[in-house]
């Protein structure tokens, strides 16, 4: 699947559980919005993200990427210990210098 390098490592530190690896793929002040949250700075998306790892313990497999310009359109399919796992998810990603600047899961 053709990604480009910084969601490849998004999703590498994502299903290694690498909270470190994960917070260094995103901007400075970058955002995330998820499940009607917004988190702002990596502090926060760090903080988001380990709590959503810790409560469902998900796994996330990418399946299909579209590429325009800086936006990255990727589905992937998520199971964990939530309910309807698993479902498949839409990570709608704008990069910026080489950082994710912005990410929405819908």
């Amino acid at each position: 699947m053709d990604m480009p390098d910084i969601v490849n490592m998004y999703f590498a530190a994502d299903s290694g559980s690498n909270a470190d690896a994960l917070s260094d793929t995103f901007a400075i002040e970058a955002v995330v919005e998820d499940e009607g949250s917004r988190h702002q700075g990596v502090v926060a998306i760090r903080e988001w993200w380990v709590a959503a790892k810790k409560a469902t313990q998900y796994v996330s497999e990418p399946w299909e990427s579209t590429i325009d310009g800086n936006k990255v359109l990727v589905r992937a399919k998520i199971s964990g210990q939530f309910p309807g796992s698993p479902v498949t998810l839409s990570y709608a990603f704008t990069i910026k210098n080489g950082k994710i600047a912005r990410l929405e899961i819908r």
